[in-house]
């Protein structure tokens, strides 16, 4: 892809993007490994709690005013790298500054764990902050489930099945979601080489993820969440998406069959950025707007 597609303030961090060859089996394992080493960070004034309960490993990040409202965060990382220390910051500041109580799921990856490895871990982090709502002071119908990237796919379809368990959520929040395992086996795309996140990455991530080559005629329900047909009686949906990443067709098309359905949506596409920029340039004046655009319309809904 050409430097000259991605807005002029972003050039300079886009082009210092560590480049990772996922396809080398040698780098896969290393990187996937070495996410548990990822360092933490605290903000000021938020509790930070790291939980371990049986093989469940959590982040809870406590706001100084909490306000009885929840959210769920799982982080990216393609769905084969990655851990819930990489995201302290944006969770820790998404707490102060709403006052959510946000419980963030470090779930396993694969190839080594596969479908449905982390959504089961993300579905058990949600059980376990619905067991420990009294002792957080959470209201269970101010509940939200939001994720970024391949956390953004694992909460919607996280979301999905919670939704034929019967549960009410307040919102699902999705930052530039990995959605669609069609995507990574359309070969076509792999010639445009996205910036952070290209399609060569995407078909090793989903391909480990599921365990076979992605783009199959049918896979099991909630294993890509754009596959799902019956988007009915979904919560109020936040997506945002940038014209320029791997993903924004599949994010496209998801936001408008969720219309399509009667979902209230607000999708949010940010022009001229990579996949993810908020993460690795949450200085630049874009991703400060878009946080502020994307935390109001949480602290709206919860």
């Amino acid at each position: 892809m050409d430097i000259a597609r991605i807005d002029p303030s972003l050039r300079e961090a886009t082009t210092k993007a560590p480049v990772l060859n996922l396809e080398n089996r040698v780098m896969l394992s290393l990187i996937s490994n070495g996410s548990r080493f990822i360092p933490g960070k605290r903000v000021d004034g938020v509790e930070r709690r790291v939980i371990r309960d049986g093989g469940l490993k959590l982040r809870v990040y406590v706001p100084p005013n909490p306000s009885g409202a929840g959210l769920l965060w799982i982080h990216g990382g393609g769905l084969v790298l990655g851990a819930a220390a990489m995201d302290d910051t944006f969770s820790g500041e998404t707490a102060r500054d709403l006052g959510v109580t946000i419980v963030s799921v470090d779930y396993r990856l694969a190839p080594r764990h596969p479908f449905p490895a982390a959504l089961d871990d993300a579905y058990a982090g949600w059980e376990w902050m619905l067991r420990h709502a009294s002792e957080f002071g959470l209201d269970v119908s101010r509940l939200a489930v939001g994720g970024q990237s391949a956390g953004g796919g694992l909460a919607a379809s996280l979301v999905q099945r919670l939704h034929d368990d019967g549960v009410k959520l307040a919102g699902q929040w999705l930052l530039c979601p990995m959605i669609d395992d069609r995507t990574a086996a359309d070969r076509g795309r792999d010639a445009d080489a996205h910036f952070v996140w290209n399609n060569r990455s995407n078909l090793v991530g989903w391909r480990s993820y599921l365990g076979a080559e992605p783009g199959a005629a049918e896979l099991p329900p909630y294993a890509a969440a754009a596959r799902r047909t019956d988007l009915n009686g979904l919560p109020p949906t936040w997506i945002y998406t940038s014209d320029v990443e791997l993903f924004y067709d599949e994010d496209l098309d998801y936001a408008r069959r969720l219309q399509e359905a009667g979902v209230d949506v607000t999708l949010d596409v940010v022009s001229g950025v990579p996949h993810g920029f908020e993460a690795y340039a949450a200085d630049t004046d874009l991703a400060r707007e878009l946080l502020i655009r994307a935390r109001a319309w949480l602290g709206e809904r919860l």
